[in-house]
This record gives structure tokens, sequence and C-alpha cells, in this order.
């Protein structure tokens, strides 16, 4: 097992060498070429994904949990559509960002340069892994994927195209490998290879994350979790602001990017909280309450301190009352995880202020926090979301897959 992960170690750096020297119109001919592939092999994909599925609901994988796994034709479309949105975004390995010139004359500037090769840890949702490898191809990185073992097959599957298409294209197919095995044991074996992998990134829940920060040798982003909220602030369009509490917490609740606790200022809880509690329970959501909320909405379930920082992924909301929007953003900051906040507000004073002063990687107003996603932000697609300010907070794109190196241009300058 040992020599098997170490093996992918250095096929990956041998593989990052060659990759961070490939022209971007062979890297975009690969990625069109990729999401061909993808298209061309839709039956084969859909076969493994249900294998995986299958082996999932016997094992008691809940609801949201298997809607994260599976490959939807709307899934495999937007991860093909997220090769092209790639192919077509600039390339940023060899752009010069800054320069500027020295008294004696020496012209000194920063030019990005990939990574290098990144470890990427995830559970569940096998678009990762396409995700992860347009993003680090076009960056020029060479990437180590190990999926969950509920994933498997489908991961292999979609690993053996991306790989074929590499060769086919003429790029070293080792830049794209997959951890082949299930076995616990592996993760810490790819752990401990800082000489070949330069940042792990780890995708999954809470537990998984502390895991891989506990024992990585390497520099880990991550985030640990998304805490995500909806302020609806006093005067809001109680409308829009049902539309998009809805959006946020049941089109996928299952994601990082759900909404997990809603605030309501006091002034509108009582026109707002009963119709949208109803809209909740149609959906099948649960709701967990403060004693106000509870007045106003009688069978909600009453919240314990521990609801207000609870990620749930799946079909459970905390709600609370505030009486301000200083309050709300107090709760913020108190039990958030700098994921994702939303206000839905009329007033442009505040919603300012609100941007201003929340500190999470996405603030949003009068949309839903759903959108914090490298493909719904103009990225083309994301290697994870950075809820840590050190290199990059908020979705990771292709920018956050280099760093840069400084370079200078003189004329035989010598230092005194």
């Amino acid at each position: 097992m040992r020599e098997d992960i170490l093996s992918l170690g250095q096929g990956a750096r041998r593989a990052a060498q060659r990759m961070g020297l490939a022209d971007s119109e062979t890297k975009n001919r690969v990625l069109l070429g990729m999401a061909e592939a993808l298209r061309a092999e839709g039956r084969l994909i859909a076969e493994a994904n249900g294998r995986d599925l299958a082996r999932a609901s016997e094992g008691g994988l809940s609801g949201a949990k298997l809607d994260r796994l599976r490959i939807s034709d709307k899934v495999l479309n937007e991860m093909i559509s997220g090769l092209g949105e790639v192919a077509a975004l600039p390339d940023p390995v060899g752009e010069v960002t800054r320069m500027w010139l020295r008294p004696n004359g020496l012209r000194v500037g920063r030019m990005r340069i990939p990574l290098g090769v990144i470890g990427i840890i995830y559970e569940s949702r096998p678009n990762v892994t396409v995700d992860a490898a347009a993003l680090c191809i076009k960056a020029g990185n060479g990437v180590i994927l190990r999926g969950g073992s509920e994933a498997f097959h489908s991961n292999m599957c979609l690993a053996s195209i991306l790989r074929r298409c590499l060769r086919e294209g003429g790029l070293p197919e080792d830049v794209v490998q997959l951890v082949g095995t299930t076995d616990r044991a592996a993760v810490l074996d790819l752990l401990k290879l800082e000489e070949y992998i330069d940042v792990m990134i780890p995708r999954g829940g809470e537990e998984l994350i502390r895991f891989v920060c506990e024992h990585a040798a390497m520099p880990v982003l991550k985030h640990y979790k998304g805490v995500c909220h909806i302020y609806v602030d006093e005067g809001a369009d109680l409308d829009m602001a049902e539309s998009v509490c809805l959006n946020a917490k049941v089109q996928r609740p299952g994601t990082c990017n759900a909404m997990e606790t809603l605030l309501v200022h006091e002034a509108v809880a009582g026109a707002f909280l009963p119709r949208v509690a109803e809209s909740f329970r149609k959906a099948g959501v649960e709701l967990r309450g403060c004693p106000a909320t509870r007045r106003l909405v009688p069978d909600c379930k009453e919240a314990t301190e521990e609801d207000w920082a609870a990620e749930y992924l799946d079909y459970i909301l905390a709600v609370r009352i505030v009486g301000s929007m200083e309050e709300a953003m107090e709760h913020i900051a108190t039990h958030g995880s700098r994921h994702t906040e939303a206000i839905v507000t009329r007033d442009l004073r505040r919603a300012h202020r609100f941007i201003q002063e929340v500190q999470s990687s996405l603030v949003l107003v009068n949309a839903s926090t759903r959108f914090n996603d490298g493909f719904q932000l103009g990225l083309g697609a994301e290697i994870g979301i950075s809820t840590s300010r050190l290199h990059a907070f908020g979705p990771m794109g292709l920018e956050e897959l280099t760093t840069t190196k400084f370079i200078a241009l003189g004329d035989g300058q010598l230092r005194s």
C-alpha cells in the first residue's frame, strides 16, 4: 500500500514538472476533449454511478447524501459545461501581475506559476473528480485524488476517461491520478508525502477535515463546515425573502452552501415566519427555533445552543428572531463558520454595512447562499471553498491554484 501511494506521488511530481510548461492551446484542447468524452460515455458513467448509489442506499445513506452522490443528467451536463468554461478562461500561468522600477534601473515583477502537486481528499460528490482535474490541468498542476468509498466506482470511471484524454492529447496522464483503493490506511500514507505533494485540500465533513489537518505533513487549505445564514431585514420584500430562503435550504440541503440558520427581524417576524414555515413544512424541513419563533410557529421544535452552530446538511433549519441587524451580525460572528451569509433587505445602506462588516468568504444581498460555488461565480469550477484567509478565501478557481514568484530584469546591475 505505502509503495503504491509513494509511486503515485513520484508520478504526479514528474508529470507536474512537464505540465507547468504546457502551452494554453494544448491544455484547452485536452479540456474540450474531456467534455466530449464525458458526453460520449454518459451510459458508462451512469452504470458506475448506479453501482455506488445501490450500495449506498443499502448502507442506509440519507436522502440528502444520496443526492450528493448521484450523477444526474443535470450534474453530468454541469461537469461538461465546467470543462468548457475552464478552457475558455484566461490561462494564469506565466502572467506577470505587477512590475515596478527600482532606483538602480532594476525592473522587478511577480509572475504566476503553478502550485505544483495538489492532493484532494473528498467525500460523496463525484463531480469533484472532474472539477478538480480541470482546474489543476489549466493551472499547470498535478493532482492526486482520493474520493470517498461511497463514490468509488463513479470516481474510477471518471478518472479513467480523463486520463485517456490526457494521453491522447499529448499531456502526461499522471497529471491526474486517483487513489485506487478504499482502504483508509491509504489516506495516512498520502498525508505523509510532503516531498511530492505541495498542498492538501480536504472536502467533506468536519471530522474528515480535522483528521487531515491533524495528520498532514504539508500545508492544508480547508473549511471545517458551512454554517450559512440568511438574515431577513426589517422592511424586506417578503415574497423575495421566502423564495430566497427556500432555495437556500431546500434545493440541495446536503451541500456546504445550504442555509443552516435563518435570522428574522422582529418587525417582520409575525408576517413572515408563519408563511415561510408552511412552505418549509411542505418541503419536509424540520424547524428548530428560539422561544419567540415557537410562539409564532407552534409546531417548531425548541432550538438548543448546539443548533446555532450546527451544519445539518439535511432538511433541518434553525430559526431565530432578532431585534436588529446588529444582533443578527453578532449572532453570525459568534456561531458562523465564515462560509456564506446573505441579507434580504430593501435598504441599500444596511446592505452595504452588512457586506462591510460580515467577514465570510461570500456575502450576498437579496440572493441565495447556494451561489457560493465556483461555477456559479464565474470561475468555471472550483477545487473547494476555503474559509481560512491564508492564501485563498472563498471558492478556489484558477488563480487560487497558482502562486507567484519574483522576477527581476536588469542590464548589469551590481549590489554595492
